[in-house]
């Protein structure tokens, strides 16, 4: 019943899901306490200039995070040639340089815009063909999900790994084989697997595996995001090579990429899904420590082996 009715909403304009989805968001924030609360804690004060400012970006924030729930279901049925048609990318080359070089590729992803169409993208044109990707996600809770999730995500030849160690295993040989690595930087790790790192002025429980595997295969890091085009025009999407160098060191590295991230998301803040559970403790991770103390450092098992 699910697949089919995803099916059904695919078949939309993607400007009728957007306009669907802009409503939804606002439902959505109407109906639910936690989610306004979340949502309003989550957006920083200076994202905007002034109050005023920033009650824009939430309003907007609301109306676009309706629009990426829905749009889904356009960018996990629509053909490559619909793909490519709606899809431009703001510099392309930047990632024609990155291409061009003979070294692995780790493309970080933020809940910026619509991320899940720059994958799809990629696999539907001539680079995709050339250097496959290999995108890290989660597996759905309910087991009646991830058929949806999966198939969706594969059509257009898109590789996955899940998010345990077998997937880290996978992403080691594609980084091996100079291929391109896909992962979102900024979802919530699990105890042992983070470092507690600044996020727009808070401690955020950071992964520290996207800098283990760009120092253990000399990968080449970028940011990555799908800005949402106005009326349903489509995306265009933005490549941002990492800048800072990444030294090893997890506390620094984890705080590196976070910066990158905010640098990232301030140029289209209400197209961030600020709703996402981001400053959450994961079990046994202890709290971090009061605003004005150094953060505590990680573990010496967090390491990867080549």
């Amino acid at each position: 019943m699910l697949i089919a009715a995803f099916h059904l909403l695919g078949r939309l304009p993607l400007r009728a899901l957007h306009a669907l989805g802009g409503a939804l968001g606002w439902v959505v924030y109407g109906l639910s306490p936690s989610y306004r609360r979340r949502i309003g804690e989550n957006l920083p004060a200076n994202v905007a200039a002034g109050p005023a400012g920033r009650r824009r970006v939430l309003h907007r924030a609301i109306t676009e995070g309706g629009r990426q729930a829905l749009e889904l279901a356009w960018v996990w049925t629509a053909t490559a040639e619909q793909i490519q048609a709606r899809v431009q990318t703001a510099n392309p080359e930047v990632i024609e340089g990155l291409l061009r070089q003979d070294r692995a590729i780790l493309m970080l992803t933020p809940h910026l815009g619509c991320f899940e169409v720059i994958a799809q993208h990629h696999m539907t044109g001539a680079a995709g063909r050339a250097r496959p990707m290999l995108a890290l996600y989660r597996v759905p809770r309910k087991s009646s999900l991830r058929p949806l999730f999966e198939q969706a995500r594969i059509r257009h030849g898109l590789l996955l790994a899940p998010a345990d160690l077998h997937g880290v295993r996978l992403m080691l040989r594609a980084l091996r084989n100079r291929e391109i690595v896909g992962l979102l930087p900024d979802q919530v790790p699990s105890r042992g697997e983070g470092v507690w790192a600044p996020f727009f002025g808070r401690p955020a429980f950071t992964m520290t595996l996207p800098a283990r595997l760009a120092c253990a295969h000399d990968a080449l890091v970028v940011l990555v995001y799908a800005q949402r085009l106005p009326r349903g025009a489509g995306y265009r999407i933005h490549w941002q090579p990492l800048e800072a160098s990444l030294t090893g060191e997890p506390q620094a590295d984890a705080a590196s990429i976070n910066a990158a991230m905010e640098h990232v998301i301030l140029r289209c803040p209400e197209q961030y899904l600020w709703s996402y559970n981001r400053y959450k403790r994961p079990p046994g991770v202890a709290a971090p420590p009061p605003a004005g103390d150094p953060l505590p450092a990680t573990p010496a098992a967090n390491t990867i082996s080549p």
